[in-house]
């Protein structure tokens, strides 16, 4: 693999993002960090979440097993850091996947299979499932409501790519819609819909946002009827250049909606319509966390992926419908 560049940092956990080139190119290190991300200080047994466990080690040398298996001992289990996980089941060396988690948490608009593939020397088929769990990983569990009393949500829709057999033709309907919510200071939370209407629009909206917020869109009349559920809706008419009004403006949702662009039509260049939201969950997570250092934001991803398992059949199902 290629040697790994890391800028100097001066924030509090300089000891994470230092230990991660190492984690990248040694496999005892790379056990070690993911170890140390999912339990801390405290491993516990995946499957009874027992906190007496101990490391198997070699008869012979006393050094951990090739394996780095632990054994529970309550249950008597034998597992790994990957048990419970995205990396659950996966041949995948844990320094290549420390190396993709670290990539795809750090670079601000993505990165691609076929750079996983250069650096690692993985398929490009194995590179993009990699890349899949990952994103799995990043997406969010069942949310609390967005924003609250004197909260401001911003709420916009893109168009992105093309549906599979649409002919290209004037207007958007033969895109893939792309619904945002965005709290000024705050995370965001994008969902790709079958279509952009008054329905979908309130669906999304109530389900997402707290009625107290202050609700900031455009001039689109999907909007109106739903504004009226919340404590304050302003909308801004683009049509007629007008772009903000006071404390009335869609300029963040926007900036994000470049940050997404530029990342799928500059990384990825094309994404399939079916594993659409796995990117948006990817895009969410980094704005969500920008705030985060690099080596934070690459423990929380690593965090994040206890609890959840995506086996390759799923994404591969799902593409041949």
């Amino acid at each position: 693999m290629a040697k790994v560049k890391v800028q100097n940092s001066s924030t509090k956990d300089d000891a994470v993002v230092n230990a991660i080139p190492l984690a990248c190119s040694d496999e005892k290190a790379a056990v070690e960090f993911m170890e140390k991300h999912r339990w801390g200080d405290h491993p516990a047994c995946p499957s009874c979440g027992s906190l007496g466990v101990y490391q198997m080690l070699d008869r012979k040398t006393g050094e951990r097993q090739a394996n780095f298996r632990w054994r529970c001992r309550d249950c008597k289990e034998q597992f790994t850091v990957r048990k419970g996980t995205v990396l659950e089941d996966s041949a995948i060396p844990l320094r290549h996947w420390a190396y993709a988690f670290w990539r795809a948490a750090t670079s601000k608009k993505g990165v691609s299979a076929l750079e996983i593939k250069r650096q690692t020397g993985l398929s490009y088929k194995s590179s993009l499932f990699l890349l899949h769990r990952i994103r799995y990983a990043m997406a969010g569990t069942p949310f609390d409501p967005m924003g609250g009393e004197g909260k401001y949500i911003e709420a916009d829709e893109t168009y992105i790519g093309r549906k599979p057999g649409a002919n290209k033709r004037r207007g958007y309907g033969h895109k893939n819609a792309v619904v945002s919510l965005v709290e000024r200071g705050g995370g965001v939370r994008s969902f790709h819909v079958p279509n952009v209407t008054a329905k979908t629009i309130k669906d999304v909206l109530l389900s997402q946002v707290s009625p107290a917020s202050q609700l900031m869109t455009d001039q689109a009349k999907q909007y109106i009827k739903v504004g009226r559920q919340f404590a304050r809706h302003e909308w801004v008419n683009h049509v007629q250049d007008e772009w903000a009004r006071g404390d009335a403006h869609t300029n963040t949702v926007e900036g994000f909606f470049s940050l997404l662009k530029r990342g799928l039509n500059g990384i990825y260049h094309s994404v399939s319509e079916h594993h659409l939201h796995r990117y948006l969950s990817e895009f969410d997570f980094r704005y969500s966390n920008r705030e985060l250092s690099d080596g934070q934001r690459t423990a929380l991803a690593i965090k994040q992926s206890e609890g959840k398992r995506l086996r390759y059949a799923e994404p591969c199902e799902s593409a041949e419908k």
